[in-house]
């Protein structure tokens, strides 16, 4: 086993539920339910639900409550630990640090690399800061290019470029089309099978 793996893995979807459709739900605007499932140009995606925000007067602290009551997805915390204990593990995500950080603590401060988001003093969210250019694919590259080997897993189309760009690369509960599309990942729905699968190649 190598000590220059490193994986790679998103987060909502594959380790917490989706932090919009989740604040959908709490909040009674459903079209806030796209996500980068439905649009894979996400910075189309954001400017979309800052709009839809600022039309319902909705900011951050809103955001944040809904993100209080959100636990990881059953069975993530333990997939996570027993991943870190045996290989490098980093989180990248499309989320915000403002949203990541209580779901970062429930899952036992992993290593997370995330945007920022752009808040007025009143807590209306007015912008968002993308962390580099195709954050996902730019962070696993930069990694290979200091030596690392990627391992890496999501279920979106933004985590495509990571997943294609890695030695081994992985769907996990992806939509029908996506693995469809994509017929060459192996798709797992399972923590265990997703684990088994790192393992091997590790």
């Amino acid at each position: 086993m190598s000590n220059l793996n490193v994986v790679c893995l998103d987060l909502e979807g594959v380790l917490v539920p989706e932090i919009w459709i989740a604040f959908a739900e709490a909040s009674g605007i459903p079209e806030l339910k796209r996500t980068t499932r439905d649009e894979p140009d996400y910075d189309k995606l954001m400017k979309w639900r800052i709009g839809i925000l600022k039309e319902h007067g909705l900011g951050l602290k809103e955001i944040q409550d809904t993100i209080a009551k959100i636990d990881p997805l059953p069975g993530a915390k333990e997939f996570l630990d027993e991943l870190r204990a045996t290989t490098q593990t980093i989180i990248i995500s499309d989320t915000f640090t403002q949203f990541a950080a209580p779901l970062m603590k429930k899952l036992g401060q992993p290593t997370i690399f995330c945007n920022t988001l752009e808040v007025a003093e009143n807590g209306e969210i007015t912008g968002f800061k993308m962390r580099c250019e195709q954050s996902k694919l730019s962070t696993v590259k930069a990694l290979q290019s200091v030596g690392f080997e990627t391992i890496a897993s999501g279920d979106s189309y933004n985590d495509l470029g990571m997943i294609l760009a890695s030695k081994a690369g992985f769907l996990f509960r992806s939509t029908e089309k996506i693995k469809a599309d994509y017929p060459q990942l192996p798709a797992f729905e399972e923590y265990d099978d997703l684990l088994a699968a790192i393992k091997a190649v590790l």
